[in-house]
């Protein structure tokens, strides 16, 4: 779940501990790194989950990307020497790749069934707004700032330009209801993963950053196998009837949304701020409409791209907000 720059939004405690002496210094290399991850990598996401519903249903292809992914992770982590079994902080991390991985990145999956693949990407441009929203310990100094409480009214405006033609078709009985049902869905799934982020950045665990995302991974990988067998959805599924295009989308998600891209995610929100590590919303729309629409044959209408143009200025007056105060 989504969501250029690296500008700087919170300067916390936290933060203020990394840089006193005799704290390990985080490589500037790596970060830069890793946010070209989750900017590039995570944008091409929503095109190949596309590819892959396609051909076999949401849960299955969430239980087979995270299993895989998770088991690969934890694999690697065992052979580096990690100790696998605190069960306190497996239980923690289940918990998070619950929140994140299967209520939260599930629910982009699932929307993706009614809504093109880039204008699910371009409403989680949003996500730094509901960070703002759910980051209570900063409610005082967010909402008396006349700059960010500008920024949150603007982005909505631009939620609403998104969504209007799909929400007017519903009302007025041509349009697609379940359109209308997957922008609920996508506003739980957004909530989740932004809750998911913050109770996890400031949860310390015995865990690697690695290791805490394979137990995370696998996880959600366990929640989707159980709701693919309640709905029925493991019973109904044919192999055979899988594309290798699905296949081979299914595989880049394992290596590079998930073993790739999620690790790094995990490792930045315990190393960046969270609301800095959300930046990723700006270029993940970006990447995603290319993808979708020169390769996908997906349509995005001009108003739709205003809804995002709306949006991305409501996030740039809250981070201007921010920067000024700091300053």
């Amino acid at each position: 779940m989504k969501y250029t720059g690296t500008v700087s939004i919170h300067k916390n405690k936290r933060e203020a501990r990394m840089e006193e002496p005799g704290t390990p210094q985080v490589s500037a290399a790596k970060v830069i790194a890793a946010f070209a991850v989750i900017y590039i990598v995570w944008g091409s996401t929503y095109f190949f989950i596309h590819m892959a519903i396609q051909d076999m249903p949401v849960t299955v292809m969430g239980a087979f990307r995270f299993l895989t992914a998770g088991l690969l992770m934890t694999g690697w982590c065992l052979i580096s020497g990690e100790k696998l079994f605190v069960w306190k902080d497996i239980l923690f991390a289940f918990f998070i790749g619950f929140l994140l991985l299967f209520i939260g990145n599930g629910a982009v999956a699932w929307s993706e069934q009614f809504l093109a693949s880039s204008v699910v990407a371009v409403f989680l441009a949003s996500t730094p707004i509901w960070f703002v929203l759910l980051d209570f310990s900063k409610w005082k100094a967010n909402f008396t700032s006349a700059g960010i409480v500008a920024g949150l009214i603007t982005g909505f405006a631009g939620i609403i330009f998104l969504f209007k033609e799909n929400m007017s078709g519903a009302l007025s009985g041509n349009g697609n209801k379940w359109e209308t049902v997957s922008i609920g869905v996508l506003v739980i799934g957004s909530v989740s993963w932004v809750a998911g982020s913050l109770y996890s950045k400031y949860k310390t665990t015995t865990f690697s950053g690695a290791l805490n995302s394979g137990w995370q991974m696998l996880g959600a990988g366990l929640a989707y196998s159980i709701t693919g067998g309640i709905r029925g959805d493991w019973k109904n599924f044919n192999w055979h009837e899988v594309s290798t295009s699905a296949w081979l989308a299914v595989s880049y998600l394992i290596t590079m949304g998930s073993l790739l891209g999620y690790s790094a995610y995990v490792w930045l929100l315990k190393v960046r701020p969270a609301t800095q590590v959300s930046t990723h919303a700006y270029v993940n729309p970006v990447v995603a409409v290319l993808l979708g629409v020169f390769l996908g044959a997906e349509k995005i209408s001009a108003l739709q791209i205003a809804g995002l143009g709306v949006i991305l200025v409501g996030v740039l007056l809250m981070n201007l907000a921010k920067y000024r105060k700091q300053q």
